[in-house]
């Protein structure tokens, strides 16, 4: 039998193979995609093949935002055609690290799609999916696939709100309303805080006022000396320097930063003094722990309106496509891979 694989085989050029599945492994389930999304992570490898200083050191299937439905279930007792969301945190359960339940920090992880991991895992933009069965959360039915597959990314954005303790009632300013951003509005808002989104670009913000925002800011069009020392919490998602600089300036004395976006490292000019000042705290924020069952049940829940949040889809034959369309900024809000 054989089934369809995506490869990023170089920087923007995505191969399209027909691959033969070899043996299951133990303690392993073999799953058929059902849906899958793009990443931040996946558009950096796709346009640099690297990302944040790793780099890929052969081709690779990407993605790690996904779920799948049971096809052999190994020993795993699932049932055959159970819909199940995919962790892709593979942590090795024994390391100080995972003894705190900071899985995010383990020191042996291994993690699908990514340079990080050697030799490399292929992802989830793939027909076929062989994912270890303690990484596989069997969900409710009903549950619609395009829908669980951002049970990932919201765990990472539910993750970067408890670092910054984001709760009722907090005042919230989200920078970026790109898909991070967007799942980071929605969760502020579901628990009950005043989210004031910002974005460079007048349609991104009208998605984020659709995710649950109340105020919407556009980058160049207001007086930034009007949101000084306003805000409680800043959840930075857009990945850039002068909205990180923004941030500092919109917090309140003892306010709390959240960087849940990949910064890019380049020169800037930051009002660091102010975080002296003001006693700002200023914590990062890496993928998730406990946070990916609270966003697989908030999912189950119908919770969040994930159409709302939905740029475009993508049949998994096209996923250079999806990438190329991510890359030029033509999708506001989630693509989505349909498998």
């Amino acid at each position: 039998m054989t089934t369809l694989t995506t490869r990023l085989t170089a920087a923007k050029t995505i191969a399209v193979e027909q691959t033969t599945p070899g043996p299951l492994a133990p303690g392993h389930v073999r799953l058929r995609l059902a849906a899958a999304s793009l990443c931040g992570t996946d558009l950096h490898y796709y346009k640099d093949f690297a990302n944040a200083g790793f780099v890929l050191r052969n081709p690779v299937t990407l993605g790690h935002e996904g779920c799948g439905t049971v096809t052999d279930p190994g020993d795993s007792g699932l049932a055959v055609g159970q819909l199940v969301a995919l962790n892709p945190i593979m942590n090795c359960g024994i390391c100080p690290a995972c003894a705190r339940g900071e899985v995010n920090l383990c020191t042996a992880k291994k993690f699908p799609g990514s340079a990080t991991t050697v030799p490399h895992l292929d992802g989830f933009f793939r027909e076929v999916i062989d994912h270890p069965a303690a990484q596989c959360r069997p969900v409710a039915n009903g549950v619609d696939p395009r829908h669980l597959t951002f049970a990932e990314p919201l765990a990472c954005a539910l993750h970067s709100l408890n670092k910054a303790g984001v709760t009722k009632g907090d005042k919230v300013l989200v920078t970026g309303c790109g898909p991070m951003g967007l799942l980071a509005i929605a969760g502020a808002a579901a628990r009950g805080a005043e989210v004031t989104c910002l974005d460079l670009r007048e349609q991104a913000t009208e998605v984020g006022l659709r995710a649950g925002a109340a105020h919407a800011l556009i980058g160049g069009q207001f007086d930034e000396a009007e949101i000084d020392g306003t805000f409680d919490k800043v959840i930075e998602a857009s990945g850039a320097l002068p909205a990180f600089a923004l941030g500092i300036k919109a917090l309140r004395r003892k306010g709390v930063l959240s960087i849940l976006s990949n910064l890019q490292v380049r020169e800037a000019t930051l009002p660091l003094h102010l975080v002296m000042l003001r006693e700002i705290q200023i914590v990062g924020s890496f993928q998730f722990n406990a946070e990916f069952e609270e966003a697989v049940q908030l999912v189950e829940a119908g919770a969040i309106d994930f159409e709302a949040l939905t740029g475009a889809r993508f049949p998994l034959s096209e996923t250079g496509e999806a990438l190329a369309t991510m890359a030029r900024g033509e999708a506001f809000g989630k693509i989505v891979i349909e498998g």
